[in-house]
């Protein structure tokens, strides 16, 4: 199982291969960190650079990828921009296992790419809304680059029953998981469930409530996330 799991997951990662560029702010005082931003399923790069710019200090540099179109089960099969198939919104449904794992590798690479220019691993975040919040935690729990910290907004944890096997190397980092309580798309239930596994295996693990917010973000979170920003790479 393991050997065709791994055959189809560098399938999968052919969907990598001819991405569009990512949107990329540069930063606007010395370049000492850098935080790469992943959208959700049907959105951009361009969907998130300016809010998340608007919000990092001047020394962080700011990278939000644009994912390739492809079927997704939940939407009739319909094509769009995902990191990754989704086939239920259920916390017991099936998963793409082999899409996951091919997203987490093209994290991997962002990050070597920030690594390769002089960035050390220990001043970069990772974060992401909706899909791209998924598979920021599933990317740090799955790397063996030791990151500044994680910013999950609005999200789940994908095959979560395998969390027990999640690698070390980030367990003592920052994780800063948020959620709007009116959230019709990814229920705030599951977000709370998603917290709950979490803080078992991680210590710096916090959860954010935010009343009446739906599946969306609003000034409050994003002050929320620029202050747990401004913390994780000073």
């Amino acid at each position: 199982m393991g050997d065709k799991l791994s055959k189809l997951t560098d399938k999968k990662s052919d969907h990598f291969a001819n991405m569009p560029d990512p949107v990329v702010v540069s930063a606007s005082a010395k370049h000492t960190a850098t935080l790469i931003f992943l959208h959700g399923l049907g959105d951009t790069g361009h969907g998130w650079a300016s809010s998340i710019a608007a919000i990092r200090p001047p020394h962080v540099k700011v990278v939000c990828p644009t994912a390739n179109k492809m079927a997704v089960t939940l939407n009739s099969g319909f094509q769009m921009p995902s990191w990754f198939d989704l086939m239920s919104l259920d916390p017991t449904g099936p998963e793409d296992e082999a899409g996951i794992k091919a997203a987490a590798q093209m994290v991997d690479s962002l990050i070597a790419d920030e690594i390769k220019s002089g960035i050390p691993s220990s001043r970069i975040l990772v974060g992401g809304f909706s899909q791209g919040g998924a598979l920021s935690l599933y990317s740090a729990l799955h790397t063996d680059h030791q990151l500044a910290g994680v910013v999950a907004l609005s999200c789940w944890a994908p095959l979560h029953k395998q969390l027990a096997g999640a690698k070390q190397t980030n367990k003592d980092i920052s994780y800063f998981q948020a959620h709007g309580d009116c959230d019709p798309v990814v229920p705030y239930r599951w977000g709370q469930m998603t917290a709950q596994l979490l803080k078992t295996v991680l210590p710096k693990h916090t959860f954010k409530t935010y009343k009446g917010l739906m599946h969306s973000s609003n000034e409050e979170e994003m002050q929320d996330v620029k202050q747990f920003i401004a913390t994780c790479l000073p």
